[in-house]
This record gives structure tokens, C-alpha cells and sequence, in this order.
């Protein structure tokens, strides 16, 4: 070791050849995209509409639509949920009015869903008091044959409630 300076050189040496790295790495970024993937696969199937029933099966194909529709569901005890909200039938109409509005959309998507234990009539009670206020676009959710829970999956199907000619028993 030379005696006052020999350090100094070398550490002058070092300092010119250090470059900053000019490469990315990615490996944290593709673990944080991993845990993200995992938790929207578990949590996905989770955002369906709260209200549980067991719907009945159907081999009727499913309704294209690209707007959301309004659900309305009847449970096993005959209670009206309109999306999430449990609604008694004289007030379905009137909030179904407000929403349309809030929206503004024209003529909106209404979805029947109905617990398939309970009776065809209420149901159909339920449907009626829709068409009646002047609402078209009803149809009856079901499940498809493949299907095992009564949640809503991508197989679900829609059969036209307000047309004469389909009926929703297929």
C-alpha cells in the first residue's frame, strides 16, 4: 500500500466506472399482479345480487344486452327484492318509476328472478303489476341445466315474460 494516495486512486477509479443500471426489474410488479389476479378470482364471484333463491332450470338460450338490468327477485317466502332491497308489491312500480328516471333510460331491462319452490302465481303477480305500469322488456331468469347453485352465473338465461308466443315454462 503506498503511503498517501494509493486509496484515493483506487476509489477515483471505481467512481468513473460505476453506471447507473438502466434495467427494470420486474419481478416484484409481476408478484403484485399475481396477488391481484388471485384476489379479484376469489372476490368475482361474490358481486352477484345478495338476495339467495334457487332458480328453476331451462334450456332457453340467454338474452343479449349490453345496458344493466334492473333485478327483481321473489325469495322462497314470496318477498320482493327489488336489486338488493326488499320492496312490498305496491311500491315496486313507483320505485321502478324513480330509477327509470334517475337513469333516464328509455326502456329498461327488467329481470325476473324467482325462487323456483315458490308458487307460479306470485310470481306472475309480480310480473303482471311490471307490464301493467307500462314496462315491456320483462323477462324471467333461470338457470341452465349445468348450473347447481341458485346464484346467478354466466349461464343463466332469460326467457321472454311479455311475449305470448314464448312462454317461460321451456
Amino acid at each position: 500500500m503506498i503511503a498517501g494516495g494509493g486509496m484515493d486512486q483506487r476509489r477515483t477509479w471505481k467512481a468513473r466506472q460505476y453506471r447507473p443500471m438502466a434495467e427494470i426489474n420486474v419481478t416484484p410488479f409481476v408478484d403484485v399482479m399475481l396477488v391481484l389476479l388471485i384476489v379479484f378470482m376469489v372476490t368475482a364471484p361474490l358481486l352477484t345480487v345478495g338476495v339467495q333463491v334457487d332458480l328453476p332450470k331451462t334450456k332457453a338460450a340467454a338474452v343479449p344486452g349490453a345496458d344493466e338490468p334492473l333485478a327483481i327477485t321473489v325469495d322462497a317466502a314470496g318477498k320482493v327484492y327489488l336489486q338488493d332491497t326488499e320492496v312490498p308489491l305496491d311500491v315496486l312500480v313507483p320505485r321502478l318509476n324513480a330509477i327509470v328516471e334517475a337513469t333516464g333510460q328509455q326502456a329498461p331491462r327488467i329481470f325476473i328472478r324467482g325462487d323456483q319452490s315458490i308458487n307460479y302465481g306470485r310470481v306472475m303477480d309480480v310480473m303482471g303489476t311490471i307490464t301493467a305500469a307500462g314496462y315491456r322488456h320483462v323477462a324471467l331468469i333461470t338457470r341452465s341445466p349445468g348450473a347447481k347453485s341458485g346464484k346467478p352465473t354466466p349461464g343463466e338465461s332469460a326467457a321472454p315474460g311479455h311475449n305470448s308466443d314464448k312462454k317461460a315454462s321451456q
